[in-house]
């Protein structure tokens, strides 16, 4: 696995940890203390650039939540944002973000967003996140 794969996971795992305590709104400090213990169990082996890749990740999407979220509802005419499951919601966060304020190429920010989503999520939910970041995608073209 790659290392931005590896990262763009961990960062999912930090957000959907985070997400049922409802702790989106709060500084920074919470993700990364969260991601540090997640980074620190015995199923992840980070090295530096692993978990620097995850915190560039979290910081961005945390600061540019807002304009991600709205960037997504629009996306997602048939799902109000509080039906779409959490993990899914997570992924197409993160996955905006890059959309929105990276220049990584899109088809990989979407691959990878499918692939993260086939693991952590269900083949209807790689469909849908699909969907969403394609419609986002043909909107910057």
């Amino acid at each position: 696995m790659g290392l931005r794969r590896k990262g763009r996971e961990i960062a999912l795992q930090t957000f959907y940890a985070l997400s049922f305590s409802g702790e989106n709104d709060v500084d920074l400090s919470i993700f990364e203390a969260k991601l540090e213990e997640i980074s620190s169990s015995k199923e992840h082996e980070l090295d530096n650039k692993i978990l620097e890749f995850s915190k560039e990740i979290l910081a961005n999407t945390i600061a540019n939540i807002t304009a991600i979220d709205e960037k997504i509802a629009e996306h997602s005419t048939n799902w109000k944002m509080s039906k779409i499951a959490m993990v899914d919601l997570s992924i197409l966060r993160i996955a905006t973000y890059e959309l929105l304020f990276t220049s990584t190429p899109p088809a990989i920010i979407m691959n990878e967003a499918i692939e993260i989503a086939k693991r952590y999520s269900s083949e209807s939910s790689s469909k849908f996140v699909n969907g969403i970041l394609n419609s986002i995608t043909a909107e910057l073209a």
